[in-house]
C-alpha cells in the first residue's frame, strides 16, 4: 500500500494524454474539504500555498471556488508537478499560478518560494495527506515555514489521519498506519499533541479541530495571541 500513497499514477488509474493525473480521494474528499475551507478562508484576500499538491484536482476545484485568492500550488515529485501543469492548463484559470518545486524538509523552502516569486505573506497554507507518507522532517518544515510566511491572521490547514493522544480515531487508521510504518518506519499517522507542541515552536496554536469524514481530520493553526 505504502509506495502507492506517495506517487499518483502508479496505482493503475487512468492518465489522460496530456499528463492529467486521477487520484480517487479526489472525488471522495474534496466537497467535504471545501466546506471547511470556504468557512476559514470568508473575509480573506491575498495568496494561498498548496503544500502538496499531488495531482492537482484540489487547487483547481477550489480556485474555481474562490476567484479572488491567488492559489499556488505545490509538489517535489516530477509527475505531479507535469500533472498540476495540466489541469492548470486545463481550467484555463487565471488565478492559479505555475506549480513550485517545494521541498518542506528544505528549512530555506520558504526563501527559494519567495524568490522565485511567491508572496513575501500567505493567507493560508493547505496540506493534506502529507505528513503522515514523509519523514518528521517534512512536518517540522512545515511549519516553521508556516511560521515564517503566514500573515498575521494567516491559517494553517492540514487534512488527513491523526492520532489524539497517542490513540487512533478508527481501527482502519491503526491499520493504515501499521502500513505506512512497515513501508517506511520514518512515516506514520501523526499525533495531534507532537503537532501541537511543533506548532508552538514557531509561534503556532492548534485553534480548531474538525471531524472529517472516512475517521480524518483537519487541523487548523494559527499565530498564537
Amino acid at each position: 500500500m505504502a509506495e502507492y500513497v506517495v506517487e499518483f499514477g502508479r496505482d493503475g488509474r487512468r492518465v489522460e494524454p496530456d499528463g492529467r493525473l486521477d487520484a480517487a480521494a479526489f472525488h471522495r474528499n474534496h466537497q467535504p474539504i471545501w466546506a471547511v475551507l470556504a468557512r476559514l478562508l470568508e473575509g480573506q484576500t491575498g495568496d494561498v500555498l498548496e503544500a502538496g499538491s499531488g495531482t492537482g484536482q484540489h487547487v483547481v476545484h477550489f480556485a474555481s471556488q474562490r476567484p479572488d485568492l491567488v492559489w499556488w500550488p505545490s509538489d517535489l515529485n516530477d509527475n505531479h508537478l507535469a500533472s498540476i501543469a495540466a489541469w492548470r492548463r486545463h481550467a484555463g484559470l487565471s488565478n492559479i499560478r505555475d506549480a513550485q518545486r517545494i521541498d518542506l524538509s528544505d528549512p530555506g523552502w520558504v526563501a527559494a518560494f519567495q524568490a522565485a516569486g511567491g508572496p513575501k505573506r500567505l493567507a493560508a497554507i493547505f496540506c493534506a495527506n502529507v505528513i503522515h507518507i514523509a519523514p518528521w522532517s517534512v512536518a517540522e518544515g512545515l511549519f516553521a515555514g508556516a511560521g515564517k510566511a503566514l500573515s498575521p491572521d494567516g491559517l494553517l490547514a492540514l487534512y488527513g489521519p491523526f492520532k489524539r493522544d497517542g490513540r487512533h480515531s478508527a481501527v482502519s487508521n491503526a491499520v493504515f498506519d501499521t502500513s505506512l510504518r512497515e513501508g517506511n518506519p520514518e512515516w506514520g499517522v501523526r499525533d495531534i499533541a507532537d503537532l501541537e507542541a511543533l506548532a508552538a515552536r514557531n509561534g503556532l496554536a492548534l485553534r480548531e479541530t474538525v471531524e472529517m469524514p472516512a475517521n480524518n481530520m483537519i487541523l487548523v493553526f494559527a499565530r498564537r495571541a
